[in-house]
């Protein structure tokens, strides 16, 4: 019974000391799932169908999202910094006031996504992709206080 104990103790207080690997939700069907605020630096979302998903609010810095289906997924007010989202649907996509800073986008589809408030700061887009958002760019990211017209190079294409 004390080795037990002694064992659960053990375990316990050294939780705060463990590092946790990173979620993997890797080709998943998660339609509708709710991550709002979730904390998922380092997930993977590979192949993985978030259709009408609430992921707002998220921390997803380093996650990856490489050809993940994100029609009509909410990512308003999150952090995509850093994350890979090549190949990826986003379809009706809301990413209000999300930071984008660093991403890889290059082969992503993009059709009626929101970017008011968006940061793509070091966003590598086809110029056809850039030429269509700066249409309705507008709105400056609260996190990083730059305009979404800026981020995009609007006045240079």
């Amino acid at each position: 019974m004390r080795f037990i104990i002694l064992f659960v103790l053990i375990i316990v207080l050294t939780l705060p000391f463990r590092s946790f690997a990173a979620l993997d939700y890797g080709k998943q069907s998660l339609i509708g799932a709710d991550f709002s605020g979730s904390d998922l630096k380092g997930a993977t979302f590979y192949l993985t169908d978030l259709q009408d998903a609430n992921l707002s609010g998220c921390e997803l810095q380093n996650a990856t999202l490489y050809g993940a289906k994100l029609k009509d997924t909410n990512l308003s007010n999150s952090n995509l910094r850093e994350v890979t989202l090549d190949s990826a649907v986003l379809d009706g996509t809301d990413l209000s006031n999300t930071n984008l800073e660093d991403s890889f986008a290059y082969s992503t589809q993009f059709e009626n996504v929101k970017i008011q408030g968006a940061d793509f700061t070091n966003v590598f887009l086809p110029k056809d992709i850039v030429r269509k958002f700066c249409e309705s760019a507008s709105g400056i990211n609260p996190i990083t206080n730059r305009e979404t017209r800026e981020t995009l190079e609007c006045d240079y294409i």
